[in-house]
């Protein structure tokens, strides 16, 4: 039954609810074991209620009955729940607890399923080192008990767990033994299970013929049961590896067949990113409308979820589709949309940074007080000590009241030694809040704050030689990244972050102003340099940064920046932009960059015919007003020595969108 329930859930509902009457007045071990069963099912099945529901009353059984067994499965049950409805945190705390109490039984079955979900829950956390070690606890515990389908079980999530390590060729070598003992039991399901694992394996590890193989013989297993659920899944991964292969007719026939099948189990998330898919070789084949249409569904559910880190991926993803076919202007919006919400993810990042470091602050705090009040009953009890001694012995008094002059002075040092601290601790979190804690950079709130303090900028005239000398903000935003971080992970993409951050450094000044404006976003504001010497400085940024390489776990990793710059105030008739609009100006600069062609830099010199236009309509369309001569800007080239007149970057655009349109 527990197999029928894993693969086909939809099967399992029917034979449980017709056994209900009788499992629910069979013993208590029978009928907990009956309440586990169908809470999983419904889960699988997309009844989450339902399956929170089951969870708790067969928690509540266990705990009547003082059943480890039943308290162990009831917490098991609770724990997916609560990871079904996107609260990780209990969901992590509820398995830990069941494995503790799974442990001290003798179920040895329960004790290795128990093991197997605590170190997915250290997985989850990002504690790699931790999963890695329960996960390698999970296979002993299986070969001690010798039976088949649980080591299956155990090597599979092993196996899984080496690709996230990176450490593929332990994860073939645990698959191949999970083979080998899945082969003994005949269950085509498991057999899926671990085709699928090895799908992962091989994409992860750039073997994509082989996950394909792999991926097409899971979905024939799969289909020969009738695991719908997971034939939901299968449907999803070949549309997605077929585009990859730029399959597009391959990949538009599973991605249909995922939306469908995903439709009869109402599973929304798989028909989005089935959707999103189908986007993909729409765009591909050159279905503009069709293509968006699908990919705007496939957002639509992102946004519903709530999930925004997959959305903003997606964006990302949407983006380039776009870019790439040739629809320039929806590239464009969709690179907006991605900027704004990765700008509120690093936000969120920085505030839940912030409330960790204050907490801690606070238990420390609290720590000392906890002291400082044990010393005081201290205190107090050696002052009743001292009065009762007063009672007995009168001639004794001036040396008590010696003792509590001292011990005041002590609290009172104690005191001025806390405020002391207090002070440094409060100096330390206003450093903090004013510097990103990865590159040390000033963050956007600190610009902000600056930017504030400082409304009146003025004109800073002509320098000794004569020459005009203003102000200049340069927007930065770290080319493809996406690519760093899903191919060689996040710590690779910080590795990234950092070494622009130093060198920034070394390309500007100590009395430049540089800013991490927010995800792979660098601002430099420049308070006086020479109006001729701007574009001098993108070319150096745009060098600077494409020259250098991170030697990162054997990858030689390097990566260009897109830039938008102008000079600061900017001043299209007689009053000088504020900042924000300033900025917001010189981003739009920065996407025209990102859309032609990336690793370059646009920069907004100034302004003509002002008279015939207005400073709304240039923010709406910079491109368009550009083009029509209303805007002086010039743009440099990453590989080039000499920035372009506007005249020449019109007629590449119009070749490039030729091109693309043939």
């Amino acid at each position: 039954m527990r197999a029928v329930v894993r693969f086909v859930p939809e099967k399992a509902i029917l034979q449980l609810v017709q056994l209900e009457p009788q499992a629910r007045a069979a013993p208590p071990r029978t009928k907990g074991e009956f309440l586990y069963l169908l809470a999983v099912s419904r889960r699988i099945l997309g009844q989450k209620a339902d399956s929170g529901r089951l969870a708790e009353e067969l928690l509540a059984l266990g705990r009547q009955h003082q059943d480890k067994v039943l308290i162990a499965k009831g917490l098991l049950a609770k724990a997916y729940y609560e990871f079904a409805v996107n609260k990780l945190a209990e969901s992590h705390r509820l398995a830990w607890e069941a494995e503790r109490i799974a442990n001290t039984t003798d179920n040895m079955a329960l004790r290795v399923q128990a093991t197997i979900t605590s170190g997915h829950s250290y997985s989850e956390e990002g504690n790699l080192p931790a999963a890695l070690k329960k996960l390698q606890e999970a296979v002993a515990l299986a070969r001690a008990y010798g039976k088949p389908t649980q080591m299956v079980m155990a090597l599979n999530a092993l196996a899984i767990h080496y690709g996230r390590l990176k450490e593929f060729d332990k994860g073939f070598e645990t698959l191949d033994e999970a083979f080998t003992v899945a082969a003994s039991i005949n269950s085509p399901g498991r057999m899926a299970m671990l085709k699928n694992a090895e799908y992962g394996l091989s994409v992860e590890s750039g073997q994509y013929d082989r996950g394909l193989k792999a991926l097409l013989e899971a979905h024939a297993l799969e289909r020969s049961i009738g695991a719908e659920s997971m034939i939901v899944g299968s449907l999803v991964d070949l549309s997605d590896s077929y585009l990859k292969k730029g399959d597009y007719a391959s990949t538009a026939s599973y991605a249909l067949q995922a939306i469908a099948a995903a439709r009869r189990l109402h599973d929304a998330g798989n028909e989005a990113t089935a959707r999103v898919n189908l986007g993909q070789a729409y765009l591909g084949r050159g279905k503009l409308a069709e293509g968006k249409r699908e990919f705007e569904a496939g957002l639509a559910v992102y946004e519903q979820s709530g999930d925004k880190p997959e959305l903003q991926a997606v964006l990302a993803e949407y983006g380039e589709a776009l870019e790439r076919a040739g629809d320039l202007a929806g590239a464009v919006k969709a690179y907006h949309r991605e900027r704004a919400l990765s700008d509120e993810l690093f936000e969120k990042r920085r505030q839940k940074a912030m409330l960790e470091l204050q907490e801690k602050y606070d238990a420390e705090t609290k720590q000392r007080q906890i002291e400082l009040l044990r010393r005081d009953n201290q205190v107090k009890s050696t002052e009743i000590d001292n009065r009762r001694l007063q009672q007995r012995v009168w001639w004794l008094l001036m040396l008590v009241f010696a003792m509590g002059s001292m011990i005041v002075y002590a609290l009172y040092r104690k005191v001025r030694e806390a405020n002391a601290q207090l002070e440094v601790k409060n100096l330390e979190l206003k450093q903090q809040s004013s510097r990103d804690p990865l590159t040390g950079l000033y963050n956007r709130r600190h610009f902000q704050e600056f930017m504030r303090g400082h409304l009146q900028i003025e004109q800073r005239g002509a320098g000794t030689s004569g020459e005009e000398i203003v102000g200049a903000l340069f927007l930065l935003d770290v080319d493809h990244f996406k690519h760093v971080n899903d191919g060689h992970g996040h710590a690779a993409g910080d590795a990234v972050l950092k070494m622009i951050s130093d060198n920034l450094r070394e390309i500007l000044r100590e009395t430049d102003m540089i800013v991490r404006w927010g995800g792979e976003e660098f601002l430099a504001f420049l308070p006086a340099i020479p109006r001729s010497g701007i574009d001098d400085i993108a070319r150096r940024l745009l060098e600077g940064i494409s020259e250098q390489r991170i030697d990162y776990q054997g990858a030689r990793l390097s990566v260009s920046v897109s830039v938008g710059y102008a000079p600061f105030p900017l001043i299209p008739a007689r009053d000088p932009l504020p900042w924000e609009r300033a900025v917001n100006l010189v981003d739009m600069a920065l996407y025209l960059a990102k859309a032609h062609g990336r690793n370059r830099a646009y920069g907004v010199h100034g302004f003509a015919n002002f008279e015939q236009t207005s400073m709304e309509a240039i923010e709406q369309d910079l491109e368009r007003t550009w083009r029509g001569g209303f805007v002086d800007m010039k743009v440099v080239l990453g590989d080039d020595t000499h920035a372009r007149p506007a005249k020449w970057q019109h007629e590449a655009a119009d070749a490039r969108a030729a091109e693309a349109a043939s």
